[in-house]
């Protein structure tokens, strides 16, 4: 049996299908900053149901102590792109925040990878929940203890590591990737109390390779992008594996990436660094990779429908798409991280090709 889906997994990498190409313009100057507060490396972005805008911004060092630097702000802007406020200066959990999500109450959600810890800041921007554990500051870093390529630490209830994003189904039970270390997705309900985890380093399917995000539909099917798997993962609630979803596009092989050398052998299937599902009543999965650099637009069993951007400097071009964020589904905001900036992307469906 695993011979078989090892092979069916095999074809549908090679399997290329084209995709549209969808027209788009960008804003890249939608978000009016103050002058004296710059974007540095972008992490995070989600609107709520007001259109307010939150994003993770990490401008250097900002403070401590952490491991390296300290480094993040949480800058609220309005539904015009006009500054409203920083959230959460000085907070005990933020260091090196991931990701910021959204709950349907308007609950903001900070990942933070850097503390291990899951923040829940309501909308007047206090913190009324925490989960995981910053690691005291005498103490010495784990990161010292488990580095890249070492055995997988073993998983502890309760506890991070490395922790990336955050996600809810219909009845509030939170799904957290996790993450850079654990390679798990931890499943907690709507009171913060531990439910219950799946997944381990490795290939196989319900294996993972760093979680880098979480998504889930109205169905209640969560979406785990994979990342150095080079998939999409699709679970039920109980953690059953049921598909998996690849970035199988034609692209331009011999293009020199913007960050790295070029590859000597292209994969075919790229890696998702991020998803977005649409509120729409049908809804969309968005989702991008580091090289070609490209955002696609799926439906909801995989299917790409088109594809937009390739890396680089330019305007309309991204530079490590670290988040999305999908208040419509002609409408994306997105976290172009080693660009330094945000930029908003209107799309024309008419346009396209």
């Amino acid at each position: 049996m695993r011979l078989l889906v090892f092979a069916l997994l095999a074809s549908s990498l090679t399997a290329q299908q084209p995709a549209p190409q969808l027209h788009f313009e960008s804003d890249p100057d939608y978000l009016k900053l103050p002058a004296d507060m710059p974007l540095g490396e972008v992490l995070g972005i989600a609107v709520n149901s007001k259109g307010h805008i939150v994003l993770v911004n990490h401008p250097g060092s900002y403070g401590g102590p952490l491991y390296g630097a300290a480094s993040t702000q949480l800058f609220e802007f309005d539904q015009t792109g006009k500054f409203v406020r920083e959230i959460g200066r000085g907070v005990y959990g933020l260091g090196y925040a991931h990701s910021v999500r959204f709950d349907k109450y308007d609950n903001m959600w900070v990942v933070d990878k850097g503390t291990n810890s899951i923040m829940r800041f309501n909308p007047a921007g206090r913190v009324t929940m925490n989960l995981g554990r910053r690691e005291e500051g005498p103490d010495e870093h784990h990161y010292i203890e488990f580095q890249r390529g070492d055995p997988p630490p073993q998983h502890v209830d309760g506890y991070f590591h490395g922790a990336t994003d955050i996600a809810f189904d219909s009845d509030d039970n939170m799904y957290i990737s996790d993450g850079y270390f654990n390679s798990r997705v931890a499943k907690l309900d709507k009171h913060g109390d531990w439910v219950k985890s799946w997944g381990s380093k490795g290939r196989d399917p319900g294996q993972f390779n760093l979680p880098h995000n979480i998504a889930v539909d109205r169905q209640n099917n969560v979406y785990v992008a994979d990342r150095s798997n080079r998939r999409i993962q699709v679970f039920d609630t109980d953690g059953k594996y049921l598909r998996s979803i690849v970035l199988n596009a034609p692209y331009d092989k011999k293009r020199h990436p913007v960050l790295g050398n070029a590859p000597a052998n292209a994969p075919d299937a790229t890696q998702p660094w991020t998803l977005c599902i649409t509120n729409t009543p049908t809804q969309y999965l968005y989702t991008s990779d580091q090289e070609p650099g490209r955002i696609y637009k799926l439906s909801l069993d995989g299917k790409i429908l088109g594809a937009l951007g390739e890396s680089g400097h330019e305007v309309g071009q991204f530079n490590w798409v670290h988040a999305l964020a999908c208040p419509s589904e002609n409408s994306l905001f997105v976290a172009d991280m080693n660009n330094w900036r945000v930029q908003k992307l209107a799309l024309h469906p008419d346009k396209s090709k």
